[in-house]
């Protein structure tokens, strides 16, 4: 099974989706299912992961509500507010009605890397880990320090780094993200994604070579399996379609093995999520 692990839906809202900036004037509009499904077809993709791309528990409910209507969404990485008192109240009812519900992510790159290390944060990362629930990192370079933190305060929890924390491809700033990203690769139960990273390239002019460097990185650090490609749709439009963005990575997986290019490709990806 192919799987993209990291795609979004939305009906768009000016006021909800205030990050969509001019520059990414081409994503505002609705991004629903029925606009997904044929590109995944044509690139041979059999399922997804649907990622939070608001900050608000609707948000959740909505993305749950479009996986129970299609199969091929394989599962959600929904919102909550970790820190909340009725964090265990929430959890039950998802438990109890949601079986496509596989994680949680917040805006951490909107917020002060101490947010993370809150302990009433960690308190509720712990909580979402006691029931099998994984969570995505979503960082800038300069937040690292404080993830491994809370990577090293969670010790049984699965985490992902969305979009290899996004490194600055754009100036081709590489040494100081190697360095802060070296350390998770030593932390057993930390994947990475292969996702959105055409989006920190030049968005007119970046080509394959701009991203190899730091894919290559990533294969250091992680290994192939440990690694989930995701596609970023449809952020990545602004920079790209998805043909070139999945050929990106598919190129770059011509060094490996058979069963390293299906681990990449979506083995992997049910492994971390438990799908």
């Amino acid at each position: 099974m192919r799987i993209d692990a990291h795609q979004h839906f939305w009906k768009y809202d000016s006021e909800r989706f205030e990050w969509i900036t001019d520059d990414m004037a081409e994503l505002r509009r609705d991004f629903l299912p029925g606009d997904l499904y044929p590109i995944l077809q044509t690139a041979q993709i059999d399922g997804c992961i649907a990622v939070q791309a608001e900050e608000h528990l609707r948000e959740t409910e909505f993305l749950l509500e479009l996986s129970d209507s299609h199969p091929w969404i394989l599962g959600v990485v929904g919102w909550v507010e970790l820190a909340q008192d009725n964090l265990d109240e929430l959890l039950d009812a998802w438990s109890s009605n949601s079986s496509k519900l596989l994680g949680f992510r917040e805006v951490l790159q909107s917020k002060d890397p101490e947010y993370m290390l809150r302990k009433d944060f960690i308190r509720g990362i712990r909580k979402i880990g006691q029931r099998g629930y994984t969570y995505d990192l979503l960082t800038y370079p300069n937040q690292l320090s404080a993830a491994l933190k809370l990577v090293d305060s969670c010790p049984n929890q699965g985490f992902v780094i969305d979009h290899l924390s996004k490194p600055d491809i754009k100036a081709g700033d590489w040494k100081a993200w190697k360095k802060s990203l070296q350390p998770f690769g030593e932390r057993e139960l930390v994947c990475a994604k292969l996702s959105g990273l055409v989006t920190e390239a030049d968005w007119k002019k970046w080509n394959s070579s701009d991203l190899f460097p730091y894919l290559e990185i990533a294969l250091e650090i992680f290994g192939p399996k440990r690694l989930l490609f995701g596609s970023d749709w449809p952020v990545c439009l602004a920079a790209g379609d998805y043909q070139e963005v999945i050929g990106v990575i598919e190129s770059f997986a011509d060094q490996l093995s058979g069963d390293e290019k299906d681990a990449l490709f979506g083995e992997s990806t049910q492994e971390f999520y438990k799908i």
